[in-house]
């Protein structure tokens, strides 16, 4: 499992993001090639309304019992990634 801080903005007004905020997230991508999960993460967040993506930090982690009980960690194990926005820094 690969995860990625990352920092966008927000195209238009969502939710509790108003246009031009910078978000960040954390996404998590169950993928084997670190390159090919970076360029997934930087799309789904562009798909979710965001530019200027930015990968702050990665690093890939050990899933081991308990973590797979982590609710985005589950998700990203079904589905294959999970985004998590957060509304500050």
């Amino acid at each position: 499992m690969l995860l990625f801080s990352i920092n966008a903005v927000s195209k238009t007004d969502q939710g509790e993001f108003k246009a031009g905020e910078e978000v960040p997230f954390i996404v998590y991508i169950d993928f084997a090639d670190m390159f090919g999960a970076e360029y997934l993460a930087k799309l789904y967040v562009m798909r979710e309304g965001f530019t200027d993506v930015n990968i702050i930090k990665r690093r890939k982690i050990a899933i081991d019992k308990a973590l797979s009980q982590d609710p985005q960690v589950k998700q990203a194990l079904e589905k294959g990634y999970c985004l998590q926005a957060f509304s500050a820094h």
